[in-house]
């Protein structure tokens, strides 16, 4: 018998304190616009390209980092 996914009982806990969800929404704003950059040109920016990529993966290595750390919450307990 297959289990369906569930939401975490307080995922809305989650979506509030979990600092690897906001740089994960960081790294998808930063593709975004580097997308949106590509589409443009990007022979003006005065940062390369390899230098844009080693920023995204670094907000992508620090959400995995973030991921696996304990972080607390307003009361000061890990969750």
């Amino acid at each position: 018998m297959k289990r369906r996914p569930r939401l975490l009982p307080d995922w809305r806990d989650i979506l509030r304190r979990a600092w690897s969800l906001r740089l994960i929404l960081l790294a998808g704003l930063l593709t975004g616009c580097e997308a949106v950059l590509s589409a443009m040109g990007t022979e003006w920016l005065p940062v390369p390209v390899w230098a844009r990529m080693v920023i995204l993966f670094g907000v992508l290595g620090a959400a995995f980092v973030a991921r696996l750390m304990a972080q607390k919450d307003d009361d000061g307990h890990h969750g």
